[in-house]
């Protein structure tokens, strides 16, 4: 009994002791994720409801995604001259008052454009969202702040997609409706129950913190004095190209299997990730907790050449669930990673505007996919163009191994020459 215990309590310790904003946020983010209707469907909606081509659809889907670009950079600057708090609650009560339109307009490219409105207010927002969460910890506990966060996420997100699916057919207005209410209540927890945290980069920092403490200058000036974090993000593009999958090739691929079933078996598989990440995150943020940002990094990107690459092997109905577990244990070591890797090679003062950069730098990825694999179905079968996918995935995953090499002799060096200064 007390080994278990003892188990138990080694699972949850990089959740306890943390700053009660920290576990609203949690809160926030499960009923967020719950309403997440819209965009696990986005695909779905435009093939099926509105009548695009996977080409068509590929095209505005990365549309959608370039107007996230100067979006998070506004939010970016907006996150550190005017503060999280406030940038949060304007823009994510304008994106839900957007999908709010949505449920009233038919299936239409005016329906489109108002979706890509929601995305542009969200893209606002993003960037304080991590400021905030990265204001309130410490490189001590801020990996299991990250951990919590997306768990939160992934606990509703197993129940999102499913009711997504069951809803996409015939009540099309009530995955906006749903999607817009869950957003304002998390919106509305943030507003209550968390204070502005942008004085928090005034304060002082300790020298094992010294990547965080505040400079002067631009964000590029910024960046060029930490290149690591350029090839990180250039990698991390590598990465979300191949995610990016999950969303668009992922579901084309269950309806041509299945036809006329893609949706629902779709909706249980985006159900199951959540689940796979509602019971692992835990296991692995403990096992792993030890491990630096960086390589966890790698084993992730291991998981990910397996679990997409399979599906351009096998293609019954178990393998998409195969394939799920296995790049599903890839996103939780990666997503639960890359943020406090970026937070501790920030300065406080540039949180919000390192927040947009590399976040879009990495994101790029995720929106130039649809529209390549989009072309490349004109010309190759869904199984060719999951090779492929594996294939881009080993490559980055072998140059985020060579970045942990890079990274381990430059901290190396810089520790001989500090120890020489005081000899």
């Amino acid at each position: 009994m007390n080994t278990f215990k003892n188990r138990i309590k080694k699972l949850l310790k990089p959740y306890l002791g943390l700053p009660k904003e920290v576990y609203v946020i949690f809160i926030a983010r499960i009923v967020n994720a719950v309403g997440l209707f819209v965009f696990p469907l986005l695909t779905l909606i435009l093939t099926e409801k509105i009548g695009m081509s996977t080409k068509e659809a590929g095209l505005w889907i990365s549309l959608t995604g370039l107007a996230f670009i100067p979006a998070s950079l506004i939010g970016g600057k907006l996150t550190d001259v005017i503060g999280r708090k406030r940038i949060i609650i304007i823009f994510d009560t304008l994106a839900a008052f957007s999908y709010i339109t949505c449920s009233i307009v038919e299936p239409s490219i005016k329906m489109i454009l108002l979706i890509m409105s929601a995305g542009v207010f969200m893209g606002v927002a993003e960037p304080a969202h991590n400021a905030l969460l990265a204001d309130l910890t410490t490189p001590k506990n801020r990996d299991g702040a990250f951990s919590l966060s997306y768990l939160g996420f992934n606990i509703g997100f197993a129940v999102g997609p499913v009711v997504g699916g069951l809803l996409f057919e015939n009540h099309l207005r009530l995955l906006f409706i749903g999607d817009a209410l869950t957003a304002l209540i998390a919106t509305s927890l943030v507003l209550i129950f968390i204070g502005e945290t942008i004085h928090k980069t005034e304060e002082d920092i300790g020298e094992d913190r010294e990547m965080e403490k505040r400079v002067e200058g631009s964000i590029f000036k910024v960046l060029l004095s930490r290149p690591i974090l350029i090839f990180f993000s250039l990698i991390l593009f590598g990465y979300n190209f191949v995610y990016s999958q999950w969303g668009f090739l992922m579901p084309l691929h269950t309806e041509a299997a299945y036809i006329g079933e893609g949706a629902k078996l779709y909706g249980k598989l985006a159900s199951f990730n959540g689940i796979i990440v509602m019971l692992f995150t835990p296991i692995i943020t403990s096992l792993f907790f030890r491990k630096k940002n960086i390589r966890k990094i790698f084993y992730g990107g291991i998981l990910y050449t397996i679990g997409f690459g399979l599906l351009g092997f096998i293609n019954f109905k178990t393998a998409f669930f195969l394939s799920v577990f296995i790049f599903t244990l890839g996103e939780i070591l990666i997503t639960i990673s890359f943020m406090p890797f970026i937070a501790n090679h920030t300065p406080a003062s540039h949180r919000g505007r390192m927040n947009s950069i590399l976040p879009l730098i990495m994101g790029l990825g995720y929106t130039i996919a649809p529209i390549i694999t989009g072309q490349v179905l004109t010309n190759t079968s869904i199984e060719t163009a999951w090779k492929y996918i594996g294939i881009l995935m080993f490559v980055s995953t072998m140059l985020m191994f060579i970045l942990e090499k890079f990274d381990h002799e430059s901290t190396k060096l810089k520790k001989e020459d500090n120890e020489q200064m005081f000899e």
